[in-house]
């Protein structure tokens, strides 16, 4: 038998039709034709996805757990994400839930090239969380999102992102905004001695971002953010593997637009592809992410693989220790989870004693509330994270 690895699917339908249902969503996401049309037996008892288990949740949903041939996915992350949601995300009683990543699978796409340590590292910080905005709105012209740069950066925040909105546009192209903006945190850190980081977004196709990660580089730029969902998870692979300097911030944008649990795409996955940052909304923001979705999540970006397996896997809900054997991985890095959207000042405390120090909260709109008191309120930002830390 070939290696498999196994990919949990949350599915309404009624018991009688349900037996029926989860053969045909592993013949879907494996061989998509009918089974008496084959008549190769290594396909039929290697490669032909296979049923592992079914457990009823009692709200007219089951967890069903497919076996899936490794064989099938290469080392192609476009390939891995057709082979575990494909088709199957074309039906509307079909879930995402889960997927049991197998040491060959965890070695092909090599997770975080940094993670939180390298970040810390960078920023010559320890134990306290990490703080960070994002320039807004677009529309700006590169002056001024540069002068925005430079006040965030005078308040000492440690990461200024771009919003994921700024890309290449005629008002602001990506070479004169990533050059404005870095200009002006030099400016901000020659008056804070503090070494705030700037993350511009990339977008476009590959060559645009390759292009993108020169111009960032020669500005001496050390972490830049991508889309995954929108540029594709073979394209961030890629960009991982040929820039080994940086540090990839990874975006959630589009990813609500297929029904995968937020906690394994944007906690799991993006970690795996090499994400050594995730931002994602967090609870009581705009975006209506539940307490435990969050905390999923946050703990997918950042225990060792072996604990998250258990975590994941070991919900009582869909199938406590049914995922096969847990595969201790440490080569993969924990990734520094973001919560993000909607968040304010006033509750620093509360988020940071939710998901603790290693995170980086990071506060947009309501710190560009501040207008001409940007530096102010960032560095009141950093107090009450500082206050925190120290208990």
């Amino acid at each position: 038998m070939s290696n498999r690895f196994t990919v949990t699917y949350l599915v309404r339908s009624d018991a009688a039709s349900i037996e029926a249902r989860a053969q045909g969503i592993a013949v879907e996401q494996s061989v998509e034709m009918p089974l008496a049309a084959i008549d190769d037996e290594w396909v039929l008892s290697d490669i032909v996805g296979r049923v592992d288990g079914i457990n009823d949740l009692r709200d007219g949903r089951f967890a069903v757990r497919i076996g899936l041939a490794t064989d099938t996915v290469g080392r192609d992350a476009g390939q891995f994400l057709n082979m575990v949601f494909g088709n199957t995300s074309l039906h509307d009683d079909v879930t995402l839930h889960d997927i049991d990543l197998p040491p060959i699978l965890l070695d092909a796409f090599g997770g975080p090239a940094h993670g939180i340590d390298s970040l810390r590292r960078r920023l010559h910080l320890h134990n306290r969380p990490m703080t960070g905005s994002a320039l807004k709105p677009q529309g700006l012209p590169p002056a001024q999102l540069g002068h925005l740069a430079e006040q965030f950066a005078r308040g000492g925040l440690d990461f200024v992102k771009d919003d994921h909105g700024l890309a290449d546009q005629d008002y602001s192209r990506f070479a004169d905004r990533v050059r404005a903006c870095a200009e002006g945190i030099r400016r901000g850190v020659h008056v804070t001695g503090h070494p705030t980081r700037y993350v511009p977004s990339l977008s476009g196709t590959l060559e645009d971002m390759r292009e993108q990660v020169a111009v960032a580089r020669q500005e001496g730029i050390d972490c830049v953010m991508l889309a995954p969902m929108i540029c594709g998870f073979a394209t961030f692979q890629a960009l991982k593997w040929e820039c080994p300097d940086m540090a990839f911030f990874a975006h959630p944008s589009f990813g609500g637009a297929a029904r995968i649990a937020p906690d394994l795409l944007i906690g799991k996955l993006f970690r795996v592809m090499g994400a050594d940052a995730v931002i994602f909304p967090s609870f009581g923001g705009r975006f209506g992410y539940s307490q435990d979705t969050c905390r999923r999540l946050a703990d997918n970006a950042r225990l060792p693989v072996s604990a998250v397996s258990r975590l994941v896997g070991g919900d009582p809900e869909v199938g406590d220790g049914v995922l096969g054997a847990v595969h201790p991985h440490p080569v993969l890095r924990p990734a520094l989870p973001v919560p993000a959207g909607g968040m304010t000042l006033d509750r620093t405390r509360e988020i940071l004693d939710f998901y603790g120090a290693d995170t980086m909260l990071l506060i947009g709109g309501n710190l560009l509330m501040a207008r001409d008191d940007i530096a102010r309120e960032a560095e009141r930002f950093g107090r009450i994270v500082g206050e925190w830390s120290l208990g």
